[in-house]
């Protein structure tokens, strides 16, 4: 017995997709597909200084060369209410402060972490007596104060199983940046819940953003969807596929002739084409 699901593709159109693409969007068609339900589109195009028209064309054009058939593509351009209201929310109950920390202030703080270790975000800006908001600034979630009123939170992945989130290993996570109105993480977790998502297919790369995501959703009262984090795909050099890694795009293969539909049967059978490989991490 199941019920019909809700499974959504989020490209940023910053770039052109990659195999890597194609699969994690054949994984999130044919789950709702086999479940009776629906297939979204969504564009993350809020990094207005980095999306194009013509990315979110090739979006379009590749899924249809795979075969895969979606709702009308909703854009996050278009939702800033939402991520604003929600702001607004979290900012009313004193959980968010203003951050005027750059870069290299961040840098810089961290260098005493140990070698290879994620530099978090120490906390530079939490507390300040008085802030000046005609300065550059993004806003932080205080993740310490969010989790004082909440039990434990947990969240499901399709692999892994229950997981107890742990959202202060990432520090106080941005939610509204300097250069856009929301991060990731809060405009993936409101849009997830605005369009009724019940099932998130996405990279393993993205297995500990979910803790955050666990964490805004007990926060704005939102459900919690069910998690599908599948492995990562390298290439023949054995790095990771990426847009900014140069990783071949399905534009590219598109445009050689090659069957768009043969491949997403392809990678339906757990096979990939020469060369490409499963990360093992």
């Amino acid at each position: 017995m199941f019920t019909a699901a809700v499974s959504r593709f989020a490209p940023s159109p910053t770039g052109r997709l990659h195999l890597g693409h194609a699969w994690s969007a054949v994984l999130a068609h044919d789950l709702a597909a086999a479940r009776g339900g629906r297939f979204l589109l969504r564009i993350e195009d809020i990094d207005g200084t980095r999306s194009r028209p013509e990315h979110v064309a090739a979006i379009l054009a590749d899924l249809a060369w795979l075969g895969l058939d979606h709702e009308a593509p909703v854009f996050q351009s278009a939702r800033l209410p939402l991520y604003a209201a929600a702001l607004d929310d979290l900012r009313a109950r004193a959980l968010l402060y203003p951050c005027f920390c750059t870069r290299a202030d961040i840098a810089a703080a961290s260098a005493s972490a140990p070698h290879g270790a994620e530099a978090v975000y120490p906390g530079t800006c939490r507390g300040l007596p008085e802030c000046d908001l005609s300065r550059p600034h993004c806003w932080r979630l205080d993740v310490g104060a969010a989790l004082t009123s909440l039990d434990v939170l947990r969240w499901h992945d399709a692999t892994a199983g229950w997981v107890a989130a742990g959202p202060t290993a990432q520090g106080d996570v941005i939610l509204a940046r300097k250069d856009a109105p929301a991060s990731y993480h809060l405009a993936v977790t409101v849009d997830d819940a605005a369009q009724g998502v019940t099932d998130v297919v996405r990279g393993r790369d993205l297995f500990r953003a979910t803790d955050i995501h666990r964490l805004l959703q007990a926060l704005l009262g939102l459900p919690t969807p069910r998690y599908h984090h599948h492995p990562l795909l390298t290439g023949p050099d054995g790095e990771r596929l990426a847009k900014r890694h140069g990783a071949p795009a399905l534009a590219a293969m598109r445009e050689s002739g090659v069957d768009g539909r043969a491949l997403a049967s392809t990678l339906r059978a757990g096979l990939l084409p020469t060369g490409f490989m499963v990360a093992n991490a």
